[in-house]
């Protein structure tokens, strides 16, 4: 299976690459070919991570090479997991990116030579997992220009979804494998909505469990909401380990079929399910079927408060849909 990764010298591909490696994670007993993407200046960094990973010896990789650009990258690949993006704060040309429309035209602009590669040059069965943000749009844009339509793209939701279930564990003493059903709606952006009310935790539902709407609203929902700000504040950099492992387990969640009773989450492009606009990438709940081929899980029962919320993701996404479509 050949392997593409963008971003390949950064923090969260530092830790992704090694989880990729492992054994388990893709359902092909295929050997791995890496194919790892850089921008010319970071060359050398990444020479010395693939140095690390000869090191290492993994069993379950061919060979790795790497590319200063994604056309020579993407031939025939299996999977293409879009880490590298331009994030705020960057200077560029002597100004500081500040501005989320400033953020979605750069980015946009990478995406759109992105998704022009994957779309004529990668396997048509590909699967492609967008991690660099803004993700959701970033993932329209890509796919818009890719104009192939059996390949699958998706934009990673499954931190929002793992640093919700972890709140829940915490606050129910219970474990994370023991929580079902824990959907994230809407953009990976402060207003995305964890939904617990359609969750159980060992066949009990989450939300009356916790019997605190109080604690949901104003504790729960804002704590998932501004992580990463709280990460950025703490370390002094983005979330990199927690999302290289989120990026993992939406990969493994496509490769394998759903656990009975469960979900998994990404944002995929919205048909109109739970009144989200078609059009846009919106996070949903999924199921795989194992085989590659994943669809949205139609039967929560989405209350007033969830459907307030998840309209106001939603206009967000459409508002960056707006801000970036002369690139779609």
């Amino acid at each position: 299976m050949k392997i593409l990764i963008t971003g390949a010298a950064g923090q969260i591909s530092y830790s992704l690459v090694p989880f990729l490696c492992e054994r388990g994670i893709f359902a092909s007993k295929e050997k791995l070919d890496l194919s790892l993407v850089e921008i010319p200046p970071a060359m050398k960094k990444l020479d010395g991570f693939v140095k690390e990973l000869e090191d290492s010896a993994y069993s379950s990789v061919n060979s790795i090479n790497t590319y200063d650009n994604i056309n020579d990258a993407v031939l025939d690949a299996d999977w293409c997991l879009l880490v590298g993006s331009i994030p705020r704060g960057v200077v560029l040309n002597g100004k500081e990116i500040k501005e989320r429309a400033d953020l979605l035209q750069i980015n946009g602009g990478i995406f759109t030579e992105q998704g022009k590669a994957i779309g004529s040059k990668a396997k048509n069965n590909c699967k492609v997992l967008v991690v660099g943000n803004p993700a959701n749009t970033n993932a329209l844009i890509g796919y818009k220009n890719a104009k192939n339509p059996n390949q699958l793209w998706m934009a990673m939701t499954m931190l929002d979804a793992l640093r919700a279930k972890a709140q829940v564990a915490k606050k129910l003493g219970c474990h994370v494998d023991d929580i079902y059903r824990l959907a994230i709606f809407g953009n990976h952006s402060p207003t995305m909505f964890p939904d617990l009310e359609n969750s159980n935790v060992n066949g009990k539902n989450t939300y009356e469990q916790i019997g605190d709407h109080e604690w949901v609203e104003n504790n729960f929902l804002p704590k998932i909401q501004q992580r990463g700000a709280e990460i950025i504040d703490a370390r002094g950099a983005s979330s990199a380990s927690s999302a290289a492992r989120a990026a993992c387990d939406t990969v493994k969640n496509v490769e394998h079929k759903t656990r009975s009773g469960d979900v998994f989450n990404a944002a995929v492009l919205s048909d109109g399910s739970y009144d989200v606009a078609e059009g846009i990438f919106s996070g949903f709940p999924l199921i795989s079927d194992g085989e590659g081929n994943i669809k949205i899980v139609r039967d929560f029962n989405l209350s007033e408060f969830a459907q307030s919320k998840i309209r106001k993701t939603s206009n967000e996404l459409l508002e960056e849909r707006e801000l970036v479509k002369d690139l779609l």
